[in-house]
């Protein structure tokens, strides 16, 4: 598998584009469960099947080069991408999993999405681990799936790149205590260092219809937690940092706009800014940016971040 730092692109594969639409490249047809039995009795799907189901569980939306990060991360023995993709093939030909593939008038893009399947939610309670999957999940728009890669891509590169990394949490319940709503950002993680623990929460930001308003939207739950804040407040016992994943550096550039524009400030923070590319970087250590104000402009500075080596 190529690695992070040698992929040339230029553009993220989960940015927007015009026109997309999701396409299902999954099995049509029915699999019994007593067909999926048969497979499970003669050792064709075996404990490495189920660690990829699990997979899919916790994260929802992966790629095949994501699952094979997290797996290595992991220490599994997969062997190879290509070993990896076969036992992929195996469960949606069993649906057990299913997947999309997006396209556009620019054309296909050149991943897969992989979810879960009906078939693999009953796998999962078999053994007893809690499955939420719901068929409605496999609806949801291109904006939703890309941002959820986007959000995973970031999680997979602490967790391999970043020394400090100590747990994450996908999707965390954060209370907005004023207004009296819970709203769940992309991700948090934890990083430790000696006795310290910094916290960072993460918005995945897409060109998708009229986000603009919608951030501001997002951000008044968000100054609602944070002027309310107090230690244990939705689990956090510090102030948590606020980090918003972006398209690319336009993209970082026009959310700090939106922002501005509309008086969005946070006296207790920073706003910190990064891109889907920054996480292929070998070293994580200058993939933040914020906005710094010159001479009556704003200008775009990079950070370096040493908890992040």
């Amino acid at each position: 598998m190529v690695s992070d730092s040698e992929i040339k692109t230029t553009v993220s594969p989960f940015r927007m584009r015009e026109g997309e639409i999701k396409v299902f490249d999954g099995k049509d047809g029915y699999v019994s469960m007593n067909q999926i039995i048969q497979k499970m009795n003669l050792g064709h799907i075996n404990d490495i099947h189920f660690k990829i189901l699990d997979l899919i569980n916790k994260y929802e939306f992966l790629t095949s080069r994501q699952m094979y990060q997290i797996l290595e991360f992991q220490k599994v023995e997969i062997k190879n991408q290509d070993k990896l993709n076969d036992k992929l093939d195996q469960l949606i030909r069993s649906k057990i999993l299913t997947r999309y593939y997006f396209t556009s008038p620019e054309g296909s893009g050149i991943y897969r999405v992989y979810c879960m399947e009906k078939m693999g939610k009953y796998l999962l309670n078999s053994r007893e681990i809690e499955c939420k999957w719901q068929p409605s999940d496999n609806a949801k728009p291109v904006e939703m799936i890309k941002k959820k890669l986007a959000g995973n891509q970031l999680v997979i590169a602490y967790m391999r790149k970043v020394k400090a990394f100590s747990s994450f949490k996908l999707k965390p319940v954060i209370q907005a205590k004023t207004i009296n709503k819970q709203f769940k950002p992309t991700a948090s993680i934890e990083l430790a260092f000696g006795d310290r623990k910094v916290n960072f929460v993460f918005e995945v930001i897409r060109r998708n219809e009229d986000w603009e308003n919608k951030l501001v939207e997002r951000m008044n739950l968000w100054t609602d937690f944070y002027n309310n804040f107090m230690p244990g407040d939705s689990d956090f016992m510090s102030l948590p940092q606020l980090v918003f994943i972006c398209e690319d550096d336009r993209h970082m550039a026009e959310t700090f706009k939106v922002l501005v524009t509309n008086n969005i400030k946070i006296p207790k923070i920073n706003f910190y800014y990064t891109t889907d590319l920054n996480q292929n970087s070998d070293s994580l250590s200058k993939s933040l940016y914020d906005f710094v104000e010159e001479n009556g402009k704003y200008k775009i500075r990079n950070l370096e971040a040493k908890v992040l080596s």
